[in-house]
């Protein structure tokens, strides 16, 4: 009973994530893989955590507030997102399948509630029924929730890396990390701060401000996966390094062989590609296209002779 407590929660996100992704369904092996590889995680978020508190206590008074926030922002977020980004970018970043927006969030989602499917356990054999429960719409939709930005940059991290735009990948490489971080770590220390204060009103006043803190990060989550799911497009680029923008109003319908109309480069059912032009450079931006339109800033192919 606790083990399906302790699971459904994880199971619930992932098919939530996952049957979001209208474009392309990713294959079940690779999110296996990352699944396990996120389960793998907690070993090192362990030790990680175990040197850190040892650390900090030699600073900062065990126990205290203070103690308690620096080991949430410092430490555990830090010591869990980072370990996830690993996984994320070791198994992903140069797979042939990560070619649409979205898949990215779907990635990082799998790896996190990987770690958060192990964590979950461990805390409701630990502590029960109670704990199973809250953790249930609190910790593992606050792990899926971290994992839908860290998903969210790493996408625009990808795409700029595809389109040779450095320092917009160096940039939202920065944010797919360090976003997680800060959102998990406010997280923890408005909880943990709270408590270790042992001053009832002050950790009433932080539940209470968790509490708020949860519904915006959710909140915020569930709008970033439905707009990112809307607006999925292909990243990937065709030959000769022509732009292959994935903008329904700058490139029009086209009718795929399988007889399905289609806005984007490639058909929603069979996957087949957008039939391309003679390249041509836009003159006004100069980015090569294979399209009518230049699909960098919209502008109308030349009518040539």
């Amino acid at each position: 009973m606790l083990f399906s407590l302790a699971l459904i929660p994880v199971f619930a996100l992932l098919a939530f994530i996952y049957f979001n992704d209208k474009k392309e369904k990713e294959p079940m092996g690779l999110l296996a893989g990352l699944f396990f590889a996120g389960m793998g995680t907690v070993i090192t978020a362990i030790i990680a955590e175990l040197v850190g508190q040892i650390a900090i206590n030699f600073i900062i008074p065990y126990n205290s507030a203070l103690n308690a926030i620096v080991l949430s922002l410092f430490i555990i977020a830090p010591a869990e997102e980072l370990g996830k980004f690993a996984v994320l970018r070791l198994i992903t970043w140069k797979n042939k399948n990560f070619n649409y927006s979205y898949d990215a969030i779907v990635y990082a989602v799998f790896a996190s509630l990987g770690f958060a499917a192990v964590e979950n356990i461990m805390y409701v054999f630990t502590n029960g029924m109670g704990t199973a429960l809250l953790r249930m719409f609190t910790a593992v939709p606050g792990h899926a929730c971290d994992a839908v930005f860290m998903g969210f940059f790493y996408s625009k991290a990808k795409y700029a890396q595809l389109t040779n735009k450095k320092d917009k990948q160096a940039l939202y490489t920065a944010l797919s990390i360090i976003v997680p971080i800060v959102l998990h770590g406010i997280y923890d220390a408005i909880i943990m701060g709270g408590r270790a204060t042992n001053d009832g009103l002050i950790t009433g006043f932080s539940v209470l401000l968790w509490i708020g803190y949860v519904i915006v990060l959710f909140a915020g989550s569930v709008v970033t996966v439905i707009y990112s799911a809307k607006h999925d497009f292909c990243i990937v680029t065709v030959p000769n390094a022509a732009q292959a923008i994935y903008n329904p109003a700058v490139m029009g319908r086209w009718k795929c062989i399988c007889g399905t109309e289609n806005d984007f480069n490639f058909c929603s059912q069979c996957g087949h590609q957008r039939p391309i032009e003679e390249p041509w450079n836009c003159p006004k931006c100069g980015t090569l296209s294979y399209y009518k339109f230049c699909g960098n800033c919209g502008c109308q192919r030349p009518v040539s002779g």
